[in-house]
């Protein structure tokens, strides 16, 4: 969501005695047992850590992707389901302005360096836990009682195109998440930080299969959620609400057990040191840079909610199937890479962290410019396929979501540049530098956003919002790398570039292919058979045919993807 530069330099980065607790932040280094796990040891490699948290991914983003079609086949591409997204987006919004883009960024860093103090960082995560918990739970509780006033801000309830009264009756519910996202993300980024990756990859499936379960259970509740009036007693809402919150609950209890069997025990502490001071100087910075994106998004839900019913939907799942590809292969990378990148970073070594960047930057190219490709073709024919079903059937909002997809594919690259650029920042423990840039990719996206009400008709709004998201990932890709090479001199770019080439070239091929194959399929079929038809065979011959003239033209890139495949395929 959304989305998670000379600034100081880290204090002390290469002098264990700087890593040191300050006198009377607590106990002394030696009062407390060293936290050893055998992970420290020797962490294991990246493409198997990246391979790992990728089938999680996969498996997560698949089943996430599977509650949210059943979403719109009981709600359909209207109100009701409008209502249901603006208050699900709610929590992750407290929670990014709380502590999401400040744990996954700056956390895991500092928590690695803390693993040279005499305890093994044991003390220091147990301050952290205790600060971040006390503050989730205040947090949460004034959220809720303010759910109100967050649908006020999001929705415009000026036309009749949305519904403020089932908004906030939803966000009542589903506020609650709020702390076990935070107490999610806590647990993942110390898991992480000791080099654990799997079960926090795979606690989302849980949280996944809950709600699918709570959907099933939502379509057999009779009767309809009644809009004229809103009730918070109707069955159908408290079913949704309730389900949906219970689900991040046990996303967050699946960590404890991989928690425990790391040796890590809780314990409340209080008291401040140094580094937790670092810790509140980049976080304000972080939280600055989540206002800066909020900004983006209220304008982006207000346009929406104001133009066609169906609008704030079906940009919600076409932003879904957008990031799918990269939350699978993307995110696994970027978690994988994260410690290495944050260790380079705190021995100094700009050599092997402009290695890991150059590195990522080429994985993701030859990964994910082919799916863009692909889905730039598709994008229509996968909106009818997937979501002309049930109450999703009704008007044309479904082939409108692939549009809107289509029409967007060009910036998933762009996107995952800017995720890996913001990593690298927050390595260097430089929060500034991404707030600036996010301000600047701010400023392009709110006019553009404003100026699609005017030109295009209510019903492509939908359109102008997601070209607009990806015009902005674009502008921050370019700025990022500038201020990179400001900051840290060669950045390999030239091979970088080539790389982009070579993939730009074989996609191509690749989209000339998957549209010849697209003319064959009868255009005498019902409209769904013909979508569901489009949709594989020219996915499987434009991916084919892409990644078959990557692998002719010999990029090494590819091979840790390949080889990774080989090693699944033998494996099953």
């Amino acid at each position: 969501m959304l989305p998670r530069v000379a600034p100081p330099g880290p204090p002390g980065r290469g002098d264990a005695a700087a890593e040191q607790p300050s006198p009377g932040a607590g106990e002394a280094p030696g009062d407390a047992d060293r936290w050893e796990t055998p992970d420290q040891a020797e962490p294991p490699s990246l493409a198997r850590s990246a391979g790992t948290i990728a089938i999680a991914s996969l498996i997560s983003r698949i089943t996430g992707f599977a509650w949210k079609v059943m979403l719109v086949w009981v709600l359909g591409i209207g109100v009701a389901n409008d209502s249901f997204n603006v208050a699900n987006t709610l929590p992750n919004i407290v929670y990014e302005l709380l502590l999401g883009g400040v744990l996954a960024s700056i956390v895991v860093p500092l928590l690695v360096r803390s693993q040279d103090d005499p305890d093994g960082g044991l003390a220091y995560t147990q301050r952290l836990l205790t600060v971040a918990l006390t503050t989730l739970a205040a947090a949460t509780v004034i959220a809720v009682v303010t759910a109100p006033a967050f649908t006020a801000i999001y929705v415009d309830s000026s036309t009749d195109r949305a519904n403020s009264e089932l908004t906030t009756a939803f966000a009542y519910l589903l506020l609650p998440q709020v702390f076990f996202y935070g107490v999610f993300a806590l647990l993942m980024a110390i898991l992480n930080a000791r080099n654990v990756f799997g079960p926090p990859a795979w606690a989302p499936v849980v949280n996944n299969l809950v709600i699918m379960t709570t959907i099933g259970v939502y379509a057999l509740v009779p009767g309809q959620i009644s809009l004229d009036p809103v009730s918070m007693g109707d069955a159908k809402i408290l079913t949704l609400g309730v389900g949906v919150t219970i689900g991040i609950v046990a996303q967050a209890a699946m960590l404890l057990p991989p928690l425990l069997r790391s040796g890590f025990r809780f314990r409340w502490r209080w008291g401040i040191d140094e580094r937790m001071k670092e810790f509140g100087t980049l976080a304000a910075w972080i939280v600055g840079y989540v206002l800066v994106s909020q900004l983006g998004y209220i304008v982006t839900t207000r346009v929406l909610t104001a133009g066609a019913p169906g609008g704030m939907t079906a940009y919600y799942n076409a932003w879904l199937l957008f990031q799918l590809p990269y939350g699978v292969l993307g995110v696994s990378l970027l978690t994988a890479i994260m410690p290495r990148m944050s260790r380079a970073a705190a021995d100094g070594d700009d050599h092997g962290l402009i290695g890991h960047l150059s590195y990522a930057s080429r994985i993701s190219t030859v990964t994910l410019l082919p799916i863009a490709a692909v889905m730039t073709v598709v994008g229509s024919s996968a909106g009818i396929a997937l979501y002309s079903i049930g109450q999703g059937a009704e008007g044309a909002g479904a082939e409108r979501l692939g549009q809107a997809l289509a029409i967007s594919a060009f910036g998933l690259l762009p996107y995952a540049l800017v995720m890996l650029q913001l990593r690298v920042f927050y390595a260097l423990k430089d929060a500034r530098t991404p707030t600036l840039i996010m301000l600047v990719m701010t400023a392009v996206k709110v006019p553009l956003l404003y100026l699609c009400p005017v030109l295009l008709a209510p019903h492509q709004i939908v359109l102008g919002a997601m070209l607009v998201n990806s015009l902005t990932f674009v502008v921050g890709a370019f700025l990022g790398q500038v201020w990179l090479w400001a900051r840290l001199g060669n950045l390999r770019s030239r091979r970088v570039l080539g790389v982009i080439i070579f993939t730009v070239a074989a996609c191509a091929l690749g989209v000339v292919a998957a549209v010849g194959a697209g003319m064959l399929v009868p255009g005498t079929l019902p409209e769904i058979v013909e979508a569901w038809i489009s949709l594989l065979v020219q996915s499987i011959v434009g991916l084919g045919v892409s990644f078959g003239a990557l692998a002719a033209l010999g990029l090494e890139e590819l091979k840790p993807v390949t080889s990774r495949v080989s090693a699944l395929v033998r494996r099953g």
